[in-house]
């Protein structure tokens, strides 16, 4: 074990890193799991106060002080400026991470125009543009993106229909970079997690009965009979954007406990 952590830590060990969403669950985890494997991070997120606390959690780690580029990246100014900032203050690009999104309940009958544009601007359209900004910096240092989809990319979930639409078009963009930046050496991946323990589906909407019930679903609705937990996910785009991974592209992970695998009888 000592061996494989040893490899993990140098395959990242130095190489920059931007993060999206990395002021909560899945992006604030990564940004931390980063930090211990002696990555140098960009970390932008909506959250302020969250997003210096994340920081500080990275530096307490012993890696070097996080540099923040906060802001709504459906905002394409916001976007311009993380990578600029992020190219200013370190010179060049390995790994974005595009973990930032949002999930909101809804069916074709209840999500109104509004909604549908607010779930596909955040979880899509922001993802386009800062990818594209991205790629020149990534072509010159042969790095890695990783992107943050759902299992809900995969399979069809009743009331969740625009949050299901955006997953899904990230795993096919995430398929159609890689392809595009293979011959650059730019490796492009997807996690696709299922349930995991995080704030995402209180903001949603559900109250803390409804939420202990969602989770204690998880008993059937996942193969491995729970929730997962946000350090199982990072473990994974950890592996994707390093170099133990050079020779996968176009991959849309599951974290999901087996839950994409099911077809319950």
């Amino acid at each position: 074990m000592a061996s494989a952590d040893a490899f993990r830590v140098s395959s990242l060990k130095g190489k920059v890193a931007l993060i999206t969403g990395a002021s909560s669950g899945i992006g604030a985890g990564t940004s931390v799991l980063f930090a211990r494997l002696g990555a140098l991070l960009a970390l932008n997120g909506r959250d302020l106060e969250n997003l210096h606390k994340v920081a500080r959690q990275c530096s307490e780690s012993g890696a070097a002080e996080p540099l923040l580029v906060p802001g709504d990246l459906t905002d394409e100014e916001v976007v311009k400026k993380t990578v600029e900032q992020t190219i200013a203050h370190y010179g060049r690009l390995d790994v974005l991470v595009n973990s930032a999104g949002i999930l909101a309940m809804g069916s074709i009958e209840t999500t109104d125009l509004a909604q549908y544009d607010k779930i596909m601007n955040v979880n899509v359209r922001s993802v386009y543009h800062l990818t594209q900004l991205c790629v020149p910096h990534l072509i010159k240092t042969k790095g890695s993106i990783v992107n943050v989809s759902s299992v809900n990319g995969q399979r069809a979930f009743p009331g969740v229909l625009a949050y299901c639409m955006s997953k899904s078009s990230i795993d096919q963009f995430t398929c159609c970079i890689a392809l595009e930046l293979a011959s650059k050496q730019v490796r492009v991946n997807s996690v696709c997690p299922g349930v995991i323990i995080t704030d995402v589906h209180k903001r949603a909407g559900l109250d803390e009965e409804q939420y202990a019930q969602f989770l204690a679903k998880c008993k059937q609705t996942h193969a491995l009979g729970r929730p997962g937990e946000v350090e199982e996910v990072a473990q994974s785009i950890a592996f994707l954007a390093s170099d133990a991974a050079s020779f996968i592209t176009g991959v849309n992970l599951p974290i999901d406990g087996g839950r994409h695998a099911m077809c319950p009888r």
